[in-house]
């Protein structure tokens, strides 16, 4: 053993390897110190079906930001447009805003299908389908048509933000994710993630709009599922199992959850209103990534997928619209 003296002067020599080690040591999330951002005057988002078309009411409505939509496919944009125009209608009839200021909502959002009609703004927010490499392909664009100092934000509700990031390239640091919940003009919870390479200005920058848009940002570290998928997605496939294995009735499932668990809707409804099509794909993530037999597909869900019952959005999944 060695002597008292020489341990404390052990230990002494030992601290003072570690806090230099501490000093010098790479952060794994970047940090860009005293980097100011400009305020965020105009919103893009890339997707116009139900997830884009919310987040762009929402940043137009309760935000006052002005919104670039786009969508590659013109009828993708009239039909958002038109659910647009339905919402804010609905929000008049009900008496929760004015018609002057519905119009002004309406005449915030301009639209196109083309990505370079991003190049000016602060902000982009993507929500096209959960599909990794048009996720990624999407991010290698957004790098090179954007200003620089813009933030690149992804919905994805599974995939990798560091993965995504990575894509970007030189843009990498300015990549994170801010999920939305669905429907998004009712839902107050937004995940923001941050990858590996995401600088705190651009984090910061992401929670502040966030909460312009009234809604509740919750942070998650960047891992299959995030927080709210890594809970939601096994409860949802452990109640398709239970259908499929004749447990109960897809009325008894979703009735015992409503009635005994006080939740909005059962399951199975929730599944419909998600869609099927992004429920298998969050799974299959999770499965993949974690490779976990706990998050392994039902198979039934495949199946109903595999037939184009996706739920509410295609007219059937469990229930008939």
């Amino acid at each position: 053993m060695l002597p008292s003296t020489a341990l404390r002067t052990a230990s002494r020599r030992l601290a003072l390897h570690s806090r230099a080690l501490s000093t010098s040591a790479p952060r794994l999330s970047s940090n860009d110190g005293n980097v100011q951002l400009k305020a965020v005057e105009t919103v893009g988002v890339l997707g116009a079906g139900q997830m884009g078309l919310g987040i762009a009411l929402v940043a137009a409505k309760n935000a006052d930001k002005k919104v670039v939509l786009v969508d590659n496919s013109e009828k993708s944009i009239e039909k958002g447009l038109s659910f647009l125009d339905k919402l804010l209608a609905k929000d008049v009839s009900k008496g929760r805003i004015t018609t002057e200021i519905a119009d002004a909502v309406r005449s915030k959002v301009t639209t196109s299908t083309d990505m370079g009609a991003l190049s000016t703004v602060d902000f982009i927010i993507e929500a096209v389908p959960e599909i990794p490499d048009l996720k990624f392909k999407i991010f290698s664009d957004l790098a090179r048509l954007c200003r620089e100092d813009a933030t690149l934000a992804t919905n994805t509700s599974s995939i990798s933000i560091t993965r995504i990031a990575a894509a970007a390239g030189p843009a990498a640091n300015r990549v994170l994710s801010t999920h939305f919940m669905n429907p998004v003009p009712i839902q107050k919870g937004v995940e923001v993630i941050r990858g590996l390479q995401t600088t705190d200005a651009h984090f910061e920058r992401a929670l502040g709009l966030i909460r312009e848009m009234g809604k509740i940002p919750s942070e998650s570290a960047d891992t299959p599922g995030f927080l709210a998928n890594r809970i939601l997605m096994p409860y949802i496939n452990e109640a398709i199992i239970c259908l499929e294995t004749g447990v109960g009735k897809k009325e008894d499932i979703d009735a015992i959850m409503k009635n005994g668990t006080n939740v909005p809707m059962g399951p199975l409804q929730l599944a419909d209103f998600i869609g099927l099509d992004t429920c298998l794909a969050i799974m299959n993530v999770l499965y993949k990534d974690t490779g976990d037999s706990k998050y392994r597909p039902s198979v039934l869900l495949g199946r109903m997928v595999d037939a184009g019952w996706v739920g509410k959005k295609g007219g059937r999944g469990f229930y008939e619209y």
